[in-house]
């Protein structure tokens, strides 16, 4: 017992292993279920054409507009059965918004294993991520401050290029991403190993987002590079 609370007392939070455990295995479970509306809604955006016309700076409105307002809303209704529906919601509609990249990937001679590469790839840092928060016993919980000033730079550096459109500034940014939101793959699974975060629908939304910015950066740096045109 006495070892036990050497590993964890260190970390100042006042919740049980079990518990722990719990939001953990609650936190894998419905990150593995939120996959599905996003490749749901992938597929309707890759069919339909929906989202064809979301270039430019309507599209940046929407994609904020529609996100933000989607995380308000988990945030408001995450300790109620309501949290997983609006979350699963909000997965379809980054899905969705996903659909122009991946519409854009598949008119590449080489798009269908551009995507499973992109795929395999956020699998494999999850992985890794995933073990480095079970085995570093340090408290990471202020890296918190720091990543989220990396999120802002890159959030405001990819605002600039939708109105720029640079190939190279795309590369950079997409670069920039895998590296943060890598790094926040780790933190986000440390808080929930160290009672830092409670709650499961919460904990989903931080670690749905880490995949999906890895995925998307992986997926458009591989189109740049390794995309093969007819």
């Amino acid at each position: 017992m006495h070892n036990e609370m050497t590993t964890w007392g260190s970390t100042g939070y006042a919740v049980s292993h079990e518990q722990r455990q719990k939001v953990l295995r609650n936190t894998y479970w419905l990150l593995a279920l939120s996959l599905l509306p996003t490749v749901l809604g992938a597929w309707v955006g890759v069919a339909t054409g929906i989202t064809q016309s979301l270039r430019g700076g309507l599209g940046l409105i929407v994609f904020l507009g529609g996100a933000f307002g989607f995380m308000f809303a988990i945030e408001k209704t995450k300790n109620s059965a309501a949290g997983v529906g609006v979350l699963l919601g909000f997965t379809f509609f980054m899905g969705l918004m996903l659909s122009r990249l991946i519409g854009m990937v598949l008119g590449l001679k080489n798009g269908t294993d551009l995507i499973m590469t992109a795929f395999a790839g956020t699998a494999g840092v999850f992985v890794v991520m995933a073990s480095l928060a079970t085995v570093i016993k340090r408290d990471l919980s202020g890296m918190g401050k720091w990543l989220m000033v990396g999120a802002l730079v890159l959030m405001v550096g990819s605002v600039i290029n939708v109105f720029v459109g640079s190939s190279a500034g795309m590369m950079a940014i997409s670069v920039a991403a895998i590296g943060i939101f890598s790094a926040y793959m780790l933190y986000d699974l440390k808080q929930i190993i160290d009672g830092g975060e409670t709650n499961y629908i919460s904990a989903t939304l931080a670690l749905y987002l880490d995949l999906f910015n890895v995925f998307q950066s992986l997926l458009a740096l591989l189109g740049i590079m390794g995309g093969e045109r007819d």
